[in-house]
């Protein structure tokens, strides 16, 4: 496809962003249900729970390029990318069923191949899916823009769930097995319809044969080398740090949400019920806020400050509680100041988040001009394998803060000593802190601003023209 000039349309954009549902969803399910259920529910050791989704994010990284790098190569009538869209959302919504419905008693074998399917058929998805902003765009703050609306579905869809979760399917006790074998088939259903309209939605955007002529014929070994070389370039390397730093954190907090609800602020249903609109709102208030913080500080500048801040706001109520000067567990006073603090952190942490990933779509351009090839799909595969490995390790690392803290399986909220709510609380805001500073470090090298951009896209036009064959222009 011809890449948009100017403003993409809005009806393009927001079909574009409709298929990052289902990555809301899974990613929702997986951060914040699925260690509870096998845990608490199913009766499986966190450690073993955890050790499984680690190793299921193994597998997945190691797919993500794989899609990515095929999905830079297939050439159809339909485009790059829509074959994908279309062929794997309904097994996708299958193998969601299974996960959340499993047959007979929990089996560590059986929650590992069901969590390396699941992710693999979302990689199938999501990957081709955020591979359409660089193409549909090469404008800096135009994709900035593209990446609010993929947010803003991707958290709205998980956010759907957690609602519902706590008000429809887990609405008295988020212990309860049929609540999350109906959670399972509702977010199957929203994940199907969602990919399968985003595809239609774009389908007379994108569809056409691609422009470049990929050589066929190519090895295993040469295809791994390109995915090599397009990795290898020091601005990718460093956004897939930083975006590996700052979902590392996210998945802690989000595997732990569940636990810091029920064990230390002692939520009431309607609090529960309440919350996914507080997190909503931050993420509305962090798509305004983005675009304004790229304007005055760039996007390495705004993650540098919104990475911080956001820490800042999720560790304060916690050492504040454990300082005693926060009020007690479960009253009004306390839910409500832990509601501000977390509409602010969220808003923060989502406006960085998004950053990143908008500076994952910049480097196509100067993977481009190192290797004479767009890597879209590969480039986008790097990102999700940084940030599905990050939040792999997420809950792993979460699993070890539950053991160190002495929090035991079935254990009810009112029988936890207050001594390991204070351990658990101590160890996750050490944790957030540490990997806080880390993304601000990383990313502050990051050699891609507005103008390097626009620089590098009028030389890349002025080689099309003097050489069109050799820029890809021609099939």
């Amino acid at each position: 496809m011809i890449p948009i000039e100017g403003r993409v349309p809005t009806r393009l954009a927001l079909a574009n962003g409709l298929g990052s549902v289902a990555y809301g969803v899974k990613d929702n399910g997986f951060a914040t249900f699925l260690l509870l259920f096998y845990n608490q529910v199913l009766g499986m050791d966190a450690r073993l729970v955890s050790l499984a989704l680690l190793i299921a994010l193994v597998f997945d990284g190691l797919i993500d390029p794989i899609v990515g790098h095929f999905s830079d190569r297939t050439r159809t009538a339909w485009g790059r990318r829509l074959p994908y869209l279309y062929v794997a959302p309904i097994p996708l919504g299958l193998a969601w069923i299974f996960l959340w419905s499993p047959i007979g008693g929990p089996s560590f074998a059986v929650l590992l191949a069901s969590a390396i399917i699941v992710r693999a058929l979302v990689a199938m998805c999501e990957v081709p899916s955020a591979a359409l902003v660089a193409e549909i765009s090469r404008d800096y703050d135009e994709r900035t823009r593209l990446t609010r609306f993929r947010f803003l579905f991707s958290w709205g869809g998980g956010l759907l769930m957690l609602l519902l979760a706590y008000g429809v399917f887990l609405p008295d006790a988020m212990l309860a097995r049929e609540g999350y074998r109906n959670f399972g088939l509702f977010g199957a259903a929203l994940m199907v319809t969602c990919v399968l309209v985003s595809a239609f939605g774009q389908h007379r955007a994108v569809a056409g044969w691609p422009p470049e002529r990929e050589a066929t014929g190519k090895s295993a070994l040469a295809s791994l080398g390109e995915i090599r070389e397009s990795f290898s370039h020091p601005a990718c390397l460093i956004v897939m740090a930083g975006i590996a730093a700052a979902l590392t954190a996210q998945g802690i907090t989000f595997a732990l949400s569940n636990y810091l609800y029920l064990y230390v602020w002692k939520f009431t249903p309607t609090a529960l019920q309440a919350f996914p609109f507080l997190l909503f709102a931050s993420v509305v208030g962090a798509s305004l806020l983005v675009g304004r913080a790229q304007l005055r500080w760039g996007k390495a500048g705004t993650v540098m400050r919104m990475a911080p801040l956001g820490m800042v706001f999720w560790a304060g109520p916690l050492l504040l509680r454990w300082l005693g000067l926060w009020a007690a567990d479960g009253s009004t006073l306390s839910l409500g100041g832990m509601f501000a603090c977390t509409l602010l952190s969220n808003t923060f942490t989502v406006t960085g988040t998004m950053t990143l990933w908008s500076m994952v779509a910049d480097v196509v351009e100067a993977s481009e001009e190192q290797t004479g090839r767009r890597s879209e799909g590969t480039l986008s595969a790097g990102a999700f394998l940084a940030s599905k490995c990050a939040g792999g390790l997420g809950v792993f690392c979460t699993g070890l803060l539950l053991s160190f803290a002495g929090l035991e399986p079935n254990t009810a909220p009112d029988a936890v000593a207050p001594e390991v709510t204070y351990r658990l609380s101590l160890a996750y805001c050490t944790s957030i802190a540490v990997l806080a500073g880390m993304t601000a470090f990383v990313v502050r090298r990051f050699p891609i601003d507005r103008a390097t951009h626009q620089a590098r896209l009028e030389r890349l036009n002025q080689v099309a023209r003097a050489d069109p064959d050799a820029a890809g222009l021609h099939p």
